[in-house]
């Protein structure tokens, strides 16, 4: 009898020991993850804070003229960031309009129309785009690419709508081949994996028995496409567009190598420009003067914002579609 309770007591100390190690782990790796999850507030608190700090005297000195000025002369400490936002805007607006349908053909052609044999292989190649760097990009497009879009695309249509209202203003002017037209296409196919491989993956979701049915009703592809699986998958399509124009917006050594480097802002797309990036990029290193710097963290801290207010809108977007869908 006595041996029994003293077996069951060292049982009992053995358990209790166990339940004390186990409230430690258990406590531990609850407070390491709250650790991890508060890291991310904190690295963004502490970005804000540094752009904020290093743009205020720029901010303070141009205020908000600094948003709609154009002017940009370091040497009389004159800075405008409209040049800049203005072409972050449209290289990236350009750059969508072309790979977003380009984007989504592709995955229905690998969803639905590729031979099951192809589709692997044509999925990895789509997909090595996005791991090349977007410095040999730049490079491609700026000895390659802008050379032959100047003698093959630039130099006929300009003399094609020469004349023409509109169309003669949007791509008169000289063919430099670099510029803001040849930094969207660069963009646009910096961009295409994204598009692409989200949009292929959220189609795949879509339940088979939707499209056989469809199918069974006399419904042609494109129908079927149209009309049952990109409406199923819209909320995964519009992310993987508003990821794509996140990273347009953040171009920086591709846009840096064939927008032109122009604080000007001309009605021609084929005239050079600039974006945000490209002006930290090319200037920062060669800053002088504490208003200079400034200026540059300010176009930072409008990129950060202009950046922030897309992904924001993206999720809005997100939750508005789900919110449709669920009803």
């Amino acid at each position: 009898m006595t041996d029994f309770a003293l077996t069951d007591t060292a049982a009992n100390s053995e358990r209790a020991v166990s339940a004390r190690r186990a409230a430690l782990s258990d406590g531990f790796f609850r407070g390491a993850s709250l650790g991890a999850a508060l890291l991310v507030p904190l690295i963004f608190a502490g970005v804000i804070v540094s752009l904020v700090s290093g743009a205020w005297p720029a901010l303070s000195k141009f205020g908000l003229g600094f948003l709609y000025t154009e002017a940009w002369r370091p040497i009389h400490e004159e800075f405008g960031a409209l040049a800049p936002i203005y072409g972050t805007l449209v290289t990236s607006v350009l750059a969508m309009l072309v790979a977003l349908p380009v984007g989504i053909g592709i995955a229905i052609f690998l969803t639905e129309l590729c031979p099951r044999p192809l589709r692997r292989p044509i999925g990895i190649a789509i997909e090595l785009l996005a791991g090349i760097p977007s410095i040999i990009y730049g490079i491609w497009g700026l000895f390659v690419f802008a050379p032959w879009l100047q003698e093959r695309v630039q130099t006929p249509l300009m003399e094609m709508v020469a004349g023409v209202p509109v169309l003669g203003t949007l791509f008169g002017g000289t063919p430099y081949g670099i510029g803001i037209f040849t930094a969207s296409l660069i963009l646009s196919i910096m961009i295409l994996p994204f598009i692409s491989s989200v949009t292929r993956d959220v189609l795949e979701t879509v339940p088979p028995v939707l499209k056989e049915a469809a199918y069974g009703l006399g419904c042609t592809t494109w129908e079927v496409m149209w009309r049952v699986a990109l409406p199923y998958a819209r909320s995964g399509v519009v992310g993987g567009a508003m990821l794509a124009l996140g990273r347009a917006l953040g171009a920086t050594m591709a846009v840096t190598f064939v927008i032109g480097n122009s604080h000007h802002i001309r009605a021609s797309l084929f005239e050079p420009g600039t974006s945000i990036s490209a002006t930290i990029a090319n200037e920062f290193s060669e800053a002088t003067g504490d208003i200079y710097i400034s200026s540059l963290i300010a176009l930072g801290l409008l990129l950060f914002v202009i950046t922030f207010i897309v992904l924001a809108s993206a999720q809005w977007m997100l939750r508005a579609i789900e919110k449709r869908q669920g009803a």
